[in-house]
């Protein structure tokens, strides 16, 4: 914004400097006029003395119209100036004066201070609302470890008003063994407003050549809480679904064969009935108990025993355990992982199954293994119809087949998680049918 005073000044004097320099020499013309007239002309006393009392008269007003023209540009500056460190930002000088460049400089510095601060008061006040919006404690210490600093979410987290709280040191707050040891840690701790488990997060700040601590609390409790509340209540809707699908028939028969037991005389064909009936509660029970013991399978999966797996080995072994269809087993690169073979093994049949039944009765199905960076990906293809349009397929017991347990999917993903890895099943993109990919870690010597 200066460049063009500067070049100005650069190229010649500037005005001030030159109306400062012909003011001076216009205050001297008046005694050079006078001098030179007495030197050069014969005047008698009187006169003499007349032209010398205009000649200093109208060198002091000249020195009055200098004085002016000197001063007053210099109060405009000091009166910007002055207005800049008080923080006004909005007063502008006329850039056409005698200090025109100066005063070019300082509008274009009070317009880039004027943006700065509006930038600084909108970037103050979303992190505001940000901090306020936040459900994370938030505390911030200055370097006497004294509160400057807090949230709403803190704020409630202490049970205190906030004029209350500002200026007390940490230690007061009870919050001084947060900020020692190792911040991103969990621990039990119990606060005015709040107890439970936390997890407590600090760093250092450095503000104005001063240092500082931020000091972030997140009640890790209440979400676990909150999310054990959630599963538990999705656990109860299945099981009282696949408990009262089973007790609704049994129920209803069991009263069947009562009434059919209390006529007299009995019908001929009460024998038969009677064993229809029992076969249907035998039944019923039958696939309650497999339904519970699916999910004693899926709650008491054992932490994985791991030892070196290689996946080539393991993927022609799968293929040929399923009979319904031909398993292709597409070559890859031999990929070694440190995994638990069975619960592995187990994980993939759970795919395998799906995969096949889905392709059932014409279509194929393909297993196939390859590295992604630093970790082994096994993909399962079928031809089937696809995977159900559903957020719910890993869900235990979810499913949409007739007759299905819904905990194969669930089952791998359990095993894959367990094994630092994951599962998803999605649409396949180049052909009709699905595709399921599990990942595992590679082992330590395959990375390299």
């Amino acid at each position: 914004m200066s460049a063009e005073p500067a070049g100005k000044r650069a190229g010649r004097m500037p005005r001030f400097e030159r109306r400062v320099l012909l003011g001076s020499l216009a205050m001297a013309t008046p005694a050079l006029l006078a001098a030179c007239a007495l030197a050069w002309m014969p005047w008698e006393a009187p006169l003499r003395w007349t032209a010398v009392a205009i000649a200093a008269a109208a060198t002091l007003l000249l020195v009055r119209w200098q004085y002016h023209r000197v001063v007053f540009p210099l109060y405009t500056l000091s009166g910007l100036l002055e207005a800049l460190r008080q923080g006004d930002y909005s007063l502008r000088g006329v850039q056409g004066g005698v200090l025109g460049d100066a005063v070019y400089d300082i509008n274009a510095l009070a317009e880039r201070l004027q943006q700065e601060r509006l930038e600084f008061e909108e970037s103050s006040y979303l992190l505001g609302k940000t901090l306020a919006a936040l459900d994370s404690a938030v505390f911030v210490f200055d370097e006497g470890r004294r509160l400057r600093l807090l949230n709403p979410a803190a704020q409630r987290l202490l049970d205190a008003e906030r004029h209350r709280l500002f200026g007390l040191s940490a230690a007061e707050l009870g919050l001084a063994p947060l900020l020692e040891g190792p911040s991103a840690r969990l621990l039990a701790h119990v606060f005015p407003g709040r107890s439970g488990r936390f997890e407590v997060r600090h760093a250092a700040l450095r503000s104005g050549g001063r240092g500082g601590q931020l000091l972030v609390v997140n009640d890790v409790g209440r979400v676990l809480r909150e999310e054990e509340r959630a599963a538990w209540q999705r656990l109860l809707r299945v099981l009282g679904h696949e408990v009262n699908n089973s007790l609704a028939p049994i129920q209803s028969m069991a009263g069947t064969l009562a009434t059919l037991a209390a006529r007299d005389p009995l019908p001929d064909d009460w024998r038969e009935d009677f064993r229809g009936g029992l076969e249907l509660i035998g039944h019923r029970a039958e696939a309650l108990a497999r339904f519970l013991a699916s999910y004693t399978r899926l709650a008491r999966l054992p932490p994985p025993q791991t030892r070196t797996v290689e996946l080539s080995a393991l993927l022609a072994k799968l293929a040929k355990l399923e009979q319904r269809l031909p398993v292709g087993v597409e070559a890859g690169e031999p990929l070694v992982v440190e995994a638990d073979p069975d619960q592995l093994e187990q994980a993939l049949i759970n795919l395998l199954r799906n995969a096949v039944e889905a392709a059932l009765p014409a279509g194929g199905v393909r297993l196939r293994c390859r590295r992604e960076g630093e970790r082994a990906v096994i993909e399962v293809e079928d031809d089937g119809p696809g995977p159900p349009p559903s957020d719910n397929l890993f869900v235990p017991f979810f499913t949409t087949k007739p007759g299905g347990s819904g905990i194969g999917l669930a089952l791998a993903r359990q095993i894959a998680e367990a094994h630092e890895g994951g599962v998803t099943l999605a649409a396949r993109e180049d052909a009709r049918g699905a595709l399921a990919r599990l990942w595992l870690p590679l082992a330590a010597e395959a990375r390299t």
